[in-house]
């Protein structure tokens, strides 16, 4: 009598229409030039891509109003089978705290049952790890003293040339050789001619050191730019 073959999870793909549309509904993309009535994720299959890809096994995202990228990031290291991702957001909100500490925040992240329900939707509740900090906290904490590697971050946090030079700077020295870097909203111009962010000013003097890194940038929507981290170190540029 042949024995029974117990079968094995096959090949998983998580970007059906059901989850397109709980993600565009529930994670609620700002400006990463999505299109709700094509499902198009826009940047969103640009991130899930990008895991897919390059398979890293840990992922750092900085900021985020509802969790699309989070979303889209885990849901890539759902469907590779493996991989970790850290997400670290004060969960500020613009009504308590003012649009200099944050620009759309409205408190996501203040409940910890909350935050695992959000993205248990999308079934990587088990992927996601959350911390309640600024950026800057968390690295100066003694949880970025056992962080895993970085393979690849995502920065979208405080939008000013000082806010996003110091994240990218704290993700350099936990970051492996190779790595990935995608900065959100270098396409804000008005913000930019401000000086109330300075984002595409901190990508224009990373592109002046091309022995160090290698970069591109979509401006589309509220863009996005991509940052390949050549040598390592923590030198940042100044302004």
């Amino acid at each position: 009598m042949a024995l029974a073959r117990s079968k094995a999870p096959g090949p998983r793909f998580s970007l059906d229409a059901g989850t397109l549309n709980d993600i565009l509904t529930h994670a609620r993309p700002l400006g990463h030039h999505e299109d709700r009535a094509t499902l198009n994720l826009g940047f969103g299959f640009l991130y899930y891509g990008l895991v897919r890809a390059l398979r890293p096994r840990h992922v750092v995202v900085i900021g985020s109003g509802f969790g699309f990228s989070v979303a889209c990031l885990a849901l890539g290291l759902r469907d590779n089978a493996k991989g970790t991702l850290t997400f670290i957001d004060p969960s500020f909100s613009v009504l308590r705290h003012g649009p200099f500490r944050t620009v759309g925040g409205t408190a996501q992240w203040d409940r910890p049952d909350r935050v695992r329900a959000h993205f248990a939707r999308f079934g990587v509740q088990d992927i996601v790890t959350h911390h309640k900090l600024t950026s800057g906290t968390f690295f100066a904490g003694p949880g970025a003293a056992d962080l895993v590697p970085i393979d690849l971050a995502f920065i979208d946090g405080n939008h000013s040339f000082d806010d996003v030079a110091a994240d990218f700077g704290s993700v350099l020295r936990h970051a492996r050789r190779n790595a990935y870097v995608l900065l959100h909203d270098t396409n804000i111009y008005m913000r930019e001619l401000v000086r109330h962010a300075g984002v595409k000013r901190f990508l224009r003097q990373l592109s002046r050191r091309p022995d160090e890194f290698e970069l591109v940038d979509f401006p589309f929507a509220s863009g996005v730019g991509i940052v390949r981290v050549l040598r390592g170190g923590d030198g940042v540029p100044a302004k």
